[in-house]
C-alpha cells in the first residue's frame, strides 16, 4: 500500500497531480481544496490511498490524514465509490462529514452532487457509529426540537432503498415514533430508522404469534 507521496509537483490538473519521485511520475485525484495547496516545482506530500481494480490502479491524494480516513470510510457505504466519496470531501471538510454522520443529517450529504435523498439516507445509516466528531468522546449531541418534513423524507428515502414501499415506510414510521416520540422530536435520522426497523421486526414477531395462537 502507498501511504503517501513526497516529491516535486509536476503537474496540477483539474483533477489530478503529477509527483515526481525521482523521475518517476505519479498521477493523484484530489479536491480542489487540496490541489489548490500544489505549486509546479515545489516539493509536496500527500497522502494516499490506493485503489485496486481488476483493470486499474488508482491513486487519491489528500491533505492530511484525517481526509483519508474520512474518504475511506465512506467508501465502506455500499454504493458509494471513490469518485463519489473524494465529491463529498469536495463539499464538506471532515469534521462536517463526522458531524453529519454522527448526528444523521442526511440533507448534508444532498448538497453533494450526485447524492439524492436516498443514497444520503444509506450513508447516514451504514456510517452510524462509524465517524465520531473529535473532542466528543462518542457522545451524541443533544439537537434541538426538529420538524417532522425535515427528518421523515430521509428516512422514508432510506427505507425504499432497503426495498419498502413508500406508503409501508411512512406508515411504519409513524407507528414507531408514536411509541418514541422523543426521537421524533430529535429528530436523528439514523436512530428514527433504527428505531423503524426495531418496531418492523417487533411487529412481525407479533403478527408471528397471533398466527401461531389461531393454529
Amino acid at each position: 500500500m502507498i501511504s503517501f507521496l513526497r516529491g516535486t509537483v509536476a503537474h496540477v490538473g483539474l483533477s489530478t497531480a503529477v509527483i515526481d519521485l525521482n523521475g518517476a511520475g505519479m498521477s493523484v485525484f484530489a479536491t480542489p481544496q487540496t490541489l489548490s495547496r500544489l505549486h509546479v516545482g515545489e516539493e509536496a506530500q500527500l497522502f494516499t490511498s490506493l485503489i485496486v481494480r481488476e483493470d486499474s490502479l488508482t491513486l487519491f491524494g489528500f491533505a492530511d490524514d484525517d481526509e483519508r480516513e474520512v474518504f475511506e470510510v465512506l467508501l465502506s457505504v455500499s454504493g458509494v465509490g471513490p469518485r463519489l466519496a473524494l465529491a463529498v470531501l469536495a463539499v464538506h471538510d471532515p469534521e462536517t462529514i463526522r458531524v453529519a454522520a454522527h448526528s444523521g443529517d442526511g440533507k448534508a450529504f444532498t448538497k453533494v452532487p450526485g447524492i439524492g435523498p436516498k443514497v444520503a439516507g444509506r450513508i447516514v445509516l451504514e456510517l452510524t457509529g462509524k465517524l465520531v466528531p473529535h473532542g466528543t468522546g462518542g457522545t451524541a449531541p443533544s439537537p434541538a426540537a426538529v420538524s417532522e418534513a425535515d427528518w421523515k423524507p430521509q428516512v422514508v428515502a432510506a427505507m425504499t432503498s432497503l426495498g419498502w414501499s413508500e406508503k409501508d415506510a411512512g406508515g411504519s414510521i409513524d407507528k414507531a415514533m408514536a411509541d418514541s416520540p422523543e426521537l421524533a422530536e430529535a429528530g436523528n435520522v439514523a436512530q428514527i430508522l433504527r428505531a423503524t426497523l426495531r418496531w418492523l421486526g417487533q411487529d412481525g414477531a407479533r403478527a408471528g404469534n397471533r398466527v401461531g395462537s389461531r393454529g
